[in-house]
C-alpha cells in the first residue's frame, strides 16, 4: 500500500517533486521593445522594520523600462516600519515613487494582510494613472533588478491574470535546513505546480510573497473582497482569478525571503497560523491527515525497522523514493542529499505542528499573526 502510495506520488502527481516549473523555463516572452504596461506594488507592512527597508530599496532598484510605483500600508505598525520604508527611499533618490498609507483599524470580516492589501488597491484605483498591474508582494522579500520585467513579459506573453513566484525562503539556521526544503516539497505536493499552470485543470495555486496581478481582472472578480476572509490568502486569489484567465506559478532562485526562522517554534508558529485553515477547521479532515500522513511518511521506517521479509524490503524501498523525491528541492536549496532520508521524521514534527494549529483554533488563537488571532473570521463565510 505505502508503495502504491508513493508511486502514484513519483508518477502521477503533476510531477510536482521535480521543482520543474521555474522562472528561468525560457518560457517567459521575449523582452522586445514595447509599451510597457504600468506596474504598482502594494506591501502590506505590519512591525517590519527589520525588514521593510531592504524590501522597498530592492522594488525600487527594479531595472523595469515602464512606470512603476510601490505602495507601502503601514498596519498600525509600532517599530517606525513607515520611517524606514521612507529612509529607504530617500536614500536611492527615489522617495516621489514611494507612496505610504497609513493603514485604518481592521473592520469585522477582514484578515489583517487582506485588509492592508485592499487599501493599497483603493488607493491605486484614484492615481491618474491607475497601474495595469498590481504586484503584491510582502515586506520581507528581496528582488534581484530584472525579476520585475520578466515578470511583466511573461504575463504579457501569455495572457495570465495572475503570474506568481514561489520566493526562495532563508535556509540558514538548523531549523530552516530542516523544515523549509520540506515545507516547499509539501506545498507542491498539495498545489502541484503544473496543475495550477494548465487552464483545464481546476487546481489553483499562488505564492503570497510574489503574485503579478491584472488590475482590472482583479477588479471584475470581486477585489480583494471576495477573499477578506482568508488566511491562505494567496491560493484564494488564485482560485479565484483563474476563473476569469489563465495563471501561472513557478519557483525562482531570484526573489528571496529575508525573515528569519531560527527555532523550531518560529517554524511551528509558521506552520499553525493557517494549517487548520487549510483542512477547513474540520476535525474529520484533521484525523484524515494525521492518518494519511502517519500511512505515507511513518508506515515505510516502521517497515524498515521492525517487519521482515518482503515487507521490509517494500518498506525500504519506499523510504529510498521518497528521500529521492526531495532531492531536486534539496539542489534547489543547496542542501545534503543525506537530509532526504530526515523527511519521514520531519513530516512527523509537521504532523504535530498541524495538530497544534487545531489546538490554538480551539483556544481561540488560531491564525496568529503580528498579536492578531484571525482564524474565527472563517466563520463570517
Amino acid at each position: 500500500m505505502v508503495l502504491l502510495i508513493w508511486l502514484y506520488l513519483l508518477a502521477a502527481r503533476g510531477g510536482f517533486w521535480l521543482s520543474a516549473q521555474r522562472d528561468d523555463d525560457g518560457a517567459g516572452g521575449a523582452r522586445a521593445e514595447r509599451i510597457w504596461p504600468t506596474v504598482a506594488a502594494v506591501v502590506p507592512a505590519r512591525d517590519e522594520a527589520a525588514c521593510v527597508g531592504a524590501t522597498v530599496a530592492s522594488l525600487l532598484r527594479q531595472a523595469y523600462p515602464g512606470a512603476f510605483i510601490v505602495i507601502l500600508v503601514d498596519d498600525q505598525s509600532r517599530d517606525g516600519t513607515a520611517q524606514v520604508a521612507r529612509d529607504a527611499a530617500v536614500a536611492l533618490g527615489a522617495g516621489d515613487r514611494l507612496t505610504v498609507v497609513a493603514g485604518r483599524a481592521l473592520p469585522a470580516g477582514w484578515t489583517g494582510k487582506l485588509w492592508a492589501q485592499q487599501q493599497g488597491v483603493e488607493l491605486a484605483a484614484t492615481l491618474p494613472q491607475p497601474p495595469d498591474y498590481l504586484l503584491f508582494t510582502d515586506a520581507d522579500i528581496v528582488y534581484e533588478p530584472q525579476v520585475l520585467t520578466d515578470l511583466v513579459a511573461r504575463a504579457q506573453a501569455h495572457g495570465l491574470v495572475l503570474t506568481s513566484l514561489m520566493v526562495k525562503l532563508r535556509c540558514q539556521s538548523f531549523a530552516e535546513r530542516l523544515f523549509v526544503p520540506a515545507f516547499i516539497f509539501f506545498f507542491q505536493m498539495l498545489y502541484p505546480f503544473a496543475w495550477a499552470n494548465d487552464p483545464r485543470r481546476a487546481t489553483a495555486a499562488a505564492a503570497g510573497g510574489c503574485m503579478l496581478v491584472r488590475r482590472e481582472v482583479l477588479r471584475d472578480a470581486g477585489g480583494m473582497a471576495a477573499i477578506r476572509t482568508a488566511l491562505i490568502d494567496d491560493c484564494a486569489l488564485a482560485k479565484n482569478l483563474k476563473q476569469h484567465g489563465p495563471i501561472w506559478l513557478g519557483l525562482t532562485a531570484r526573489v528571496h525571503s529575508i525573515r528569519p526562522y531560527p527555532s523550531f517554534g518560529d517554524i511551528r508558529r509558521m506552520v499553525a497560523r493557517s494549517a487548520y485553515a487549510q483542512l477547513n477547521y474540520s476535525p474529520l479532515l484533521l484525523g484524515g491527515t494525521v492518518l494519511g500522513l502517519a500511512l505515507t511518511y511513518l508506515a515505510p521506517v516502521a517497515l524498515t525497522f521492525f517487519a521482515d521479509g518482503v515487507a521490509q524490503y517494500l518498506g525500504l524501498v519506499t523510504w529510498i523514493a521518497m528521500a529521492y523525491a526531495l532531492q531536486p528541492t534539496l539542489r534547489l536549496y543547496g542542501l545534503s542529499r543525506l537530509w532526504g532520508l530526515a523527511l519521514p521524521a520531519i513530516a512527523a514534527i509537521y504532523m504535530a505542528f498541524t495538530l497544534d494549529s487545531a489546538y490554538q483554533h480551539a483556544r481561540g488563537r488560531g491564525g496568529m499573526w503580528k498579536g492578531r488571532a484571525q482564524a474565527n473570521v472563517s466563520e463570517l463565510r
